[in-house]
């Protein structure tokens, strides 16, 4: 058995009952659903579709704002706040409801980044298969809400949704990201993307690409600095090949082409294009190219 004392764990353990993995995650699949009605079976008609969205939309909003408010609770225990539980469900209510009103906004961009993947994708035959099939359409989209609920300060939930999108995908984006429009992960295995990153329009990125930190500040205890930018800007139209490692605060300007499995650590300016250096082509004869 496990010598565990109650008490003397980590400070949020006693910090109350937290949101439920499953019910949260249920909840943001079914908010998913309906950023393509088309596709539900028995929906078929326009009337159809506003309707089932306008009964699901009122079931989902007081399960989501239930979730919230245990989020709400955890952390004003843990900073010892003396937020007020009518405050914290006024709150909750407040997030599910925007939550929900992002959704004709969330269509929007699960559309044009499925037309992304379609147009960069010559293996992919329409755009609704990228919709459908395409794990790195999947993780963006979960990426989408996660961020939505980060920018309304929600504890645990955000993270707890961009790490099951990472389970199913190997595509880790933290949700404080910035990602624009039309963005495009192909094969989309090892992808990082960090905390503080930012992606502009039309931004293609292949497998195994890192955008993260190069170094992490300190205070006088020794204690890891949180929150200030330290991953990489990327602006619009930029394309980045497979295993290409991208860290610091540094920017990539528009339109530039950064090579597979690049190290970059500093700024590059519009329309860069960098490569490795070529390899060394040597024979094998006699020990040669060891």
């Amino acid at each position: 058995m496990l010598g565990v004392v109650p008490g003397s764990g980590f400070a949020g353990l006693g910090a109350g009952p937290l949101p439920d993995r499953e019910t949260v995650l249920g909840l943001v699949e079914r908010l998913h659903a309906l950023l393509v009605p088309e596709t539900l079976p028995g929906v078929d008609e326009l009337a159809q579709r506003r309707a089932y969205i306008e009964r699901e939309t009122h079931d989902i909003e007081p399960l989501m704002a239930s979730q919230v408010v245990l989020a709400l609770r955890f952390r004003d225990r843990l900073e010892a706040r003396d937020t007020t539980e009518p405050e914290r469900l006024a709150s909750s209510y407040g997030v599910a409801r925007s939550l929900i009103e992002a959704l004709p906004a969330l269509r929007q961009h699960l559309l044009e980044d499925a037309w992304a993947a379609y147009r960069g994708d010559p293996s992919c035959r329409d755009p609704v298969e990228a919709l459908y099939a395409f794990p790195g359409v999947f993780a963006i989209t979960r990426h989408r809400f996660a961020h939505v609920l980060q920018a309304l300060g929600v504890p645990l939930l955000p993270r707890l949704v961009a790490e099951h999108a990472h389970r199913l995908t190997g595509i880790d984006i933290h949700p404080g990201a910035t990602i624009g429009r039309e963005f495009f992960i192909d094969h989309g295995t090892g992808v990082v993307i960090g905390e503080t990153a930012e992606i502009g329009d039309r931004v293609t990125l292949y497998q195994g690409v890192t955008l993260g930190a190069k170094s992490f500040q300190v205070d006088e205890s020794g204690h890891l600095v949180k929150g200030r930018p330290r991953h990489p800007i990327v602006e619009d139209d930029v394309t980045i090949y497979a295993s290409a490692t991208v860290l610091g605060r540094v920017r990539i300007g528009s339109g530039s082409v950064i090579g597979g499995n690049v190290w970059l650590t500093h700024s590059v300016p519009p329309g860069s294009r960098i490569y490795q250096a070529k390899p060394l082509e040597a024979g094998f004869e006699q020990g040669g190219g060891i």
